[in-house]
């Protein structure tokens, strides 16, 4: 399986290459602003999606690597597919299919719209100038990217991921199992160090090389689209445990989900370009916003690239998971998320597997959830705190005599 999905590399193959950007925004400053329409190249992956359909078919549903092969096997495929629908509106029912999309529900009832509608709320309730001033000093992609590296050698006493800046990179990063790439010529935030560490460095990267360690399962290194709920939502939950994540960081994550339900009810990359804009966004970074919600798919409205939908999905399902573990007395399991690129079902049915020794523990673990007493301590205050509904406190005087 492993061999088989080696060329399917979605994310890289939707994305646009960064002259789209600057065709988009010189056309803009001229007072010309058109609809990107980038050709995608034709891809042919049916030989692979024949093998997956075999490994599928050869897995036994009863064991759980069985079962962790057909659906791995089927979400291979489904990406597959989409790469070879790209530019069509079929890459939005493909997209949904992997990723979900903005009215799919939360534990609790809400659905995932209406969370990002809440911190977008709060957001702009909030004076941004009570920042601190070292939170609004611009840092390099140079700079950061030193910085970056010396923390990385620190933590692994060696070279073992290597900081690069990318200037063809849309995004403000990317993550393999070897190498973070950066954005040459973008500013960052103080916050943002320390969010692209623990989210791209000490998640992505880590569950990365941990699954190389799997001699009995090397898929676990690969970035399988039916993963990606659980690896966002465990690297943004990394951001939040680490104080690492501002509300302005939980409102760009919900203006995306927005976004995302806006086209699919027919904005097109203008509507949505804009919305950033008003959002408060520059121009750049309301492109590279906007670009994330079509990538793959037409620009004139009514479909979506859905994967952004999959942040606070993600967060919340990781949370809930943390907080059952410290309750049935299982928080080993969330070290475990780290031994691979898994989904939080996929950890509870292992964990026999890593009993018996098939499955390896992680030879790599980010700091806050190594130190598993200060873990257990947050999750037994979250616990608690869940308990004490703000609706029954009358006003800020009743909060003062509790």
């Amino acid at each position: 399986m492993a061999k088989a999905a080696r060329g399917i590399r979605l994310l890289s193959l939707v994305s646009w290459p960064a002259s789209e950007q600057q065709t988009f925004l010189a056309d803009l400053a001229r007072g010309n602003a058109r609809l990107p329409a980038h050709q995608y190249p034709t891809h042919d992956f049916s030989d692979a999606r024949r093998e997956f359909d075999a490994i599928a078919a050869d897995a036994d549903p009863s064991h759980p690597l069985g079962i962790y092969l057909i659906e791995s096997a089927h979400s291979w495929s489904l990406a597959a597919e989409l790469l070879e629908s790209l530019g069509t509106p079929r890459v939005t029912d493909l997209s949904v299919a992997l990723f979900g999309k903005p009215d799919h529900s939360l534990p609790g009832g809400a659905t995932t719209r209406e969370a990002a509608n809440h911190f977008i709320a709060i957001a702009n309730e909030l004076d941004r100038e009570l920042l601190a001033p070292s939170e609004q000093v611009a840092i390099s992609a140079t700079s950061l990217a030193l910085q970056l590296q010396s923390a990385l050698d620190d933590y692994f006493d060696a070279r073992v991921i290597t900081v690069v800046l990318d200037p063809d990179l849309i995004a403000k990063a990317a993550a393999g199992p070897n190498r973070i790439r950066l954005r040459a010529g973008a500013a960052f935030s103080d916050y943002d160090r320390h969010q692209l560490l623990q989210h791209e460095a000490f998640v992505h990267s880590l569950t990365a090389l941990n699954g190389q360690q799997q001699a009995v399962l090397p898929s676990l290194s690969l970035s399988s689209p039916r993963t990606t709920a659980t690896q966002e939502g465990l690297a943004v939950f990394a951001e939040q445990i680490t104080g690492s994540i501002d509300i302005e960081r939980m409102k760009r994550v919900s203006l995306r989900i927005e976004a995302v339900a806006m086209a699919l009810e027919g904005a097109d990359f203008l509507q949505v370009f804009r919305y950033f804009q008003d959002a408060g966004q520059d121009a750049v970074e309301s492109f590279t916003s906007a670009q994330r919600v079509y990538r793959g798919v037409p620009t004139s409205g009514g479909s979506a690239f859905t994967k952004d939908t999959v942040y606070l999905r993600g967060l919340i399902g990781v949370h809930t998971f943390f907080r059952w573990a410290l309750k049935h007395d299982k928080l080993r399991l969330c070290r475990m998320l780290f031994a691979g690129k898994m989904t939080l079902a996929d950890v509870q049915r292992f964990e026999p597997l890593f009993d018996s020794g098939d499955l390896v523990a992680p030879r790599w673990l980010p700091e806050w959830v190594a130190r598993a007493n200060g873990l257990a301590g947050m999750l037994a205050f979250s616990l608690f705190a869940n308990r004490i509904r703000l609706e029954q406190i009358m006003d800020a005087e009743t909060v003062v005599d509790l």
